[in-house]
């Protein structure tokens, strides 16, 4: 709050390739920051791929001007390179983090310049702290700024799919969002209609290739390279296709390796409950939650899947 207080003018930073948590958060901070009369300036790197969220990409910039601008305030993501091509941006300026995930740098390179960080891992998004500076501020949320954040509490959440038996504080700041102006139909809407035909033909030859793995409690599979050129990154709807493995009986945790260049993968972890996928995404430079992480990484799907494999032998034991 003294961060806040204190500042005059602030560019409000989001990761790269970001989601309704993210741009949520970002959207909504932004307007209280205004209505107490602070200057914003949103920033992101984009690309503004997912369906859901390309309507926001105007009101952001990749290259804002920091001339008069002394404080950063970075949202969802606590590693600072997370932010992409905004990063040279943040040189020199003093910066606050809101996260729920806790993937500071540690070691040599520390991120000093941190002036203030507001990180709960407990937290069930981005939007949902948010709303507790929005309450520590007195402020009565404003539907537009409601909507953002219930958009972007319903992201992260799986529209309160992963919200277990301690999620009733959730729920609370749902019901206080409904109260605020959001609704949860249009959210819904929102975040999972509009999808293409080629998005549920993607779905397909992902499912058709899954393999279950020590007795089933894993699904590893793939999108090739020729898949990703034919439908594009456009056509993904990666929260679905996870919905689907979720609900086969015994399955634990999900794998999808993606070459997304000849040269690059990224790897999707997801887990239903017990297993930690976020220590397994570490443990390949990536990161995330306990239920769902990720990373980029060099190599071909053929290399690193059994790389992969072999990290959950830890977990579930030898591979059947």
């Amino acid at each position: 709050m003294d961060f806040i207080r204190e500042g005059e003018k602030f560019l409000i930073v989001g990761h790269k390739e970001p989601d309704g948590d993210c741009l949520g958060s970002q959207l909504a901070l932004a307007s209280v920051l205004r209505r107490i009369g602070k200057g914003t300036i949103l920033c992101s790197a984009g690309p503004f791929k997912r369906s859901e969220v390309k309507r926001y990409e105007p009101l952001f910039v990749s290259s804002p001007d920091t001339k008069g601008i002394e404080r950063a305030i970075v949202i969802d993501c606590s590693s600072i390179d997370r932010t992409g091509d905004i990063e040279p941006y943040l040189n020199g300026l003093s910066i606050a983090v809101i996260d729920h995930h806790d993937n500071r740098k540690t070691g040599e390179g520390e991120p000093a310049y941190l002036a203030a960080c507001y990180i709960d891992a407990d937290a069930p998004s981005t939007t949902f702290m948010v709303m507790k500076v929005l309450k520590a501020m007195g402020l009565k949320i404003r539907r537009d700024e409601a909507e953002f954040l219930f958009f972007g509490l319903c992201t992260d959440t799986g529209f309160f799919r992963h919200v277990d038996g301690e999620g009733a504080e959730t729920f609370e700041a749902a019901a206080a969002l409904i109260r605020s102006g959001a609704n949860p139909k249009d959210a819904f809407s929102a975040i999972y209609g509009g999808k293409s035909l080629d998005s549920r033909r993607l779905i397909g030859h992902i499912l058709l290739r899954a393999e279950p793995l020590f007795g089933g409690k894993l699904v590893v599979s793939s999108e090739e390279y020729e898949e990703t050129c034919r439908y594009s990154y456009e056509s993904r709807d990666s929260d679905i296709l996870f919905q689907l493995f979720q609900t086969v009986d015994g399955v634990e945790a999900i794998v999808i390796v993606r070459q997304e260049t000849p040269e690059n993968c990224t790897i999707s972890f997801r887990s239903r409950s017990w297993v930690d996928v976020g220590k397994i995404a570490e443990s390949f430079g990536g990161g995330g939650h306990k239920n769902a992480a990720g990373c980029i990484i060099p190599g071909s799907i053929a290399d690193l899947k059994p790389l992969v494999i072999k990290a959950f032998a830890g977990v579930f034991g030898p591979t059947t």
